[in-house]
């Protein structure tokens, strides 16, 4: 049937609507309290009209799971999309992705803590449906590194750190999924600055420093973010 009948549109409707009501009751109960029955009462049906379209709680979440992969991925290709040369000042580039995902996270927890937080008890996300989207951000931080890499803007370690043959096949495969030429090194760097964003973003989203900690946070991050780029071998240039 074509996606442009009426009853497509409708359709499309109707599941828009239930990923937005499952957005709430995620807000507001938490991801391992969403019921389907809960948000068939919200869009004002009966339980059973709801499984015509989500056929279980696992389906609600692993549609919420990529709506939220989605939306975080597009806030960070909007704030890399004004520069037109990836190869220019990486280090602001990588900078612009992690304020682009701090923003985002804090204006979405609850969402943010279903992608990277505490995983909901008995739900596997497949991969299938869920890979695609949740490594577009991740994606893009490799291919500044990349495109720096290329340029000669990408510091060299030296020594080199060893790898092992079967981390440097792990590597491979992954340079492959995302079509990168970067030595095993820089795929290293990549993989560590990836893994620290995300613990600098989740101990402000959920609130690890405590509450009397730091008087701005926003300047914490931004010292973190010194850190991540001079770790990507970016040096310690906030522009550079």
């Amino acid at each position: 049937m074509s996606a442009t009948t009426p009853r497509a549109r409708a359709r499309a409707r109707t599941m828009e609507d239930i990923v937005r009501i499952g957005r709430d009751h995620l807000a507001v109960h938490g991801a391992a309290a969403l019921s389907l029955r809960a948000v068939a009462r919200d869009l004002g049906v009966v339980s059973s009209a709801v499984y015509r379209y989500v056929r279980s709680r696992d389906e609600l979440l692993t549609l919420l799971v990529i709506d939220g992969y989605t939306e975080l991925a597009d806030a960070v290709d909007a704030a890399l999309a004004p520069d037109s040369a990836d190869s220019e000042a990486p280090a602001r580039r990588l900078r612009a992705l992690g304020v682009a995902m701090r923003d985002w996270a804090l204006a979405e927890p609850a969402r943010y803590g279903l992608l990277f937080g505490t995983p909901v008890p008995g739900y596997h996300a497949p991969a299938e449906r869920t890979v695609a989207p949740g490594t577009r951000v991740i994606g893009a931080l490799l291919r500044i590194l990349g495109n720096a890499y290329r340029a000669g803007l990408l510091g060299e370690p030296d020594p080199l750190p060893p790898v092992s043959p079967a981390l440097a096949a792990d590597l491979a495969r992954i340079g492959a999924e995302f079509d990168l030429a970067l030595p095993d090194w820089a795929l290293v760097r990549g993989l560590s600055v990836w893994s620290g964003l995300i613990g600098a973003v989740s101990a402000e989203v959920f609130d690890m420093y405590g509450a009397d900690t730091f008087t701005d946070r926003a300047e914490v991050f931004d010292r973190q973010l010194d850190n991540l780029c001079a770790l990507a071998g970016l040096g310690d240039a906030p522009n550079g």
